[in-house]
């Protein structure tokens, strides 16, 4: 693997005033400064850049690039002999906040004005991401009376945006979906916030427009994403295989921490390369408090199992045991829940243990591209409850009610754990693990639904795992929540004696 910048850390350091020890002797500060160079990377190679340009059009503007900036313009924009771009696609990658906007604005600029590219689409996951984007062109080019007076139309229209000069280069914004189809033969098209497309849609409905382009070339701009980032996981596991040595020609450039450890200051450097320059350190100690997943994705552009995650990766692990088989004469409790599609859902069960603990166990999962079949889930169910001593089934009416409505003439006892009650049955899932009450056996599917979970707010200071919000199945999650809500229940009335 190619990796730039390794050890960097004050050796990135520039004066930038005195401090006076004991005896009055003068002694410099030190400030930090990103790197200039990403720690991962696809292979570089000697041919000529197009990029100097764009780097000596955005000085002329009177934007002076960063050195990581103008890093990826000279190594994206590399050209073939016969003048096409030796990387079709080309993916940048570092924390929040260091300027990738930047490169967009000035890649965008450069080409309507420099070389008159026909078509050039923007886009993102969020429509008001490439909006904001938009606007700033807008505003550095009404600033400029050379390039102003270039222009033929600005055309404000949600969700279609347009700049139109007099050459007939074109910078149009569009959501990043399907609607783009109906745009044909854009040179360049830029894709913002990759990390958080979960499917192929988007990407499929901007990348294969460029078909019939003379010379394409794709732009994609992330921060690090999780382990439902799609594209993003894709794309970067060709800029590793390049790096390693394969034969692709995509341009990946990461700036990344190299280790999960948030107070170091080598990991600031390497994955903050605007550090020093528009971020101050101070503003990166000032969030090291907060939830430690998000500095790790926020800040030190680290991947994680999921952004926002209901449960922490760690205290979970740390519930795991090799193995945990359930005991077919005590108490079960009985989790069921269907993802809101319909296409998954998941059976977990839960016994009390002798102390305070108890145990959780994935029974079984269904899954359908179409749809799950009510009857076909009752009748897996069934074999279960025969099995099991089981005081109740708890589910949700708002994905199950068609399964528990089969379950109870059978005699199979269900109750319904909905709305606030809900809430609470989450919270106590997470207490149980953070205080190590639940003990699960490192179920491989268990384990990646649980960590998948995305926690919402709910109500006054509450919260629940949000189905949707998830973009992936999470029905164990939810299943073994319903479960805890009776395994943490209080053996009397009374759970707290005081005197």
């Amino acid at each position: 693997m190619t990796r730039a910048g390794q050890g960097q850390k004050r050796s990135l350091a520039v004066v930038t005033g005195t401090n006076r020890d004991e005896q009055g002797i003068s002694t410099p500060l030190e400030r930090l400064i990103g790197s200039g160079t990403p720690r991962i990377h696809s292979r570089l190679n000697d041919l000529p850049s197009r990029g100097l340009e764009i780097i000596d059009f955005s000085a002329q503007l009177g934007v002076e690039l960063m050195p990581w900036q103008k890093f990826v313009f000279e190594h994206a924009m590399k050209v073939k002999p016969d003048g096409r771009w030796k990387s079709p696609v080309c993916v940048i990658v570092a924390a929040r906040q260091n300027g990738k906007s930047t490169i967009m604005e000035m890649s965008i600029l450069g080409r309507m004005y420099l070389w008159k590219e026909p078509l050039q689409l923007g886009s993102a996951h969020v429509l008001t991401t490439s909006l904001e984007t938009f606007r700033h062109i807008v505003n550095i080019i009404e600033s400029h009376n050379d390039l102003s007076r270039e222009v033929k139309k600005i055309r404000w229209a949600h969700g279609s945006e347009e700049i139109e000069l007099m050459s007939g280069a074109r910078y149009v914004v569009k959501a990043a979906n399907a609607a783009a189809r109906g745009f044909a033969k854009p040179e360049t098209v830029y894709m913002d916030e990759t990390r958080q497309l979960k499917d192929t849609e988007a990407w499929s409905a901007m990348r294969y427009t460029m078909m019939a382009a003379k010379n394409p070339q794709l732009w994609t701009f992330s921060n690090a994403g999780d382990q439902h980032s799609l594209i993003l996981n894709q794309l970067r596991d060709r800029g590793m295989g390049s790096a390693a040595g394969s034969d692709d020609d995509i341009a990946y450039f990461e700036w990344s921490a190299y280790s999960d450890k948030i107070t170091d200051e080598r990991n600031w450097v390497a994955s903050n390369p605007a550090l020093g320059h528009t971020i101050h350190e101070d503003n990166i100690r000032a969030v090291l408090n907060d939830p430690p997943d998000v500095v790790q994705t926020e800040v030190l552009c680290r991947w994680v199992n999921t952004i926002s995650g209901a449960i922490p990766a760690k205290e979970w692990n740390e519930c795991g045991v090799d193995e945990i088989e359930l005991d077919v004469e005590k108490v079960t409790w009985f989790g069921l829940d269907l993802s809101p599609d319909r296409r998954d859902g998941a059976l977990v069960a839960a016994q009390k243990n002798s102390d305070d603990t108890f145990n959780i166990k994935l029974l079984h999962t269904w899954h359908n591209p179409i749809s799950l079949d009510d009857k076909a889930i009752a009748n897996d169910v069934a074999p279960y409850a025969r099995k099991y001593p089981v005081e109740y089934v708890a589910f949700s009416k708002r994905t199950s009610s068609a399964v528990a409505a089969r379950l109870q003439p059978a005699g199979i006892p269900i109750i319904d754990i909905d709305g606030s009650l809900y809430g609470q049955a989450c919270d106590e899932l997470l207490g149980a693990i953070t205080s190590k009450r639940l003990i699960h056996g490192k179920q491989a599917e268990l384990s990646k639904q649980i960590l998948s979970a995305v926690r919402l707010p709910m109500g006054d200071g509450g919260w629940i795992i949000g189905r949707r919000a998830s973009s992936v199945a999470v029905c164990a999650g939810v299943a073994a929540a319903l479960a805890t809500h009776f395994a943490t229940r209080p053996e009397m009335e009374i759970d707290i004696l005081v005197g």
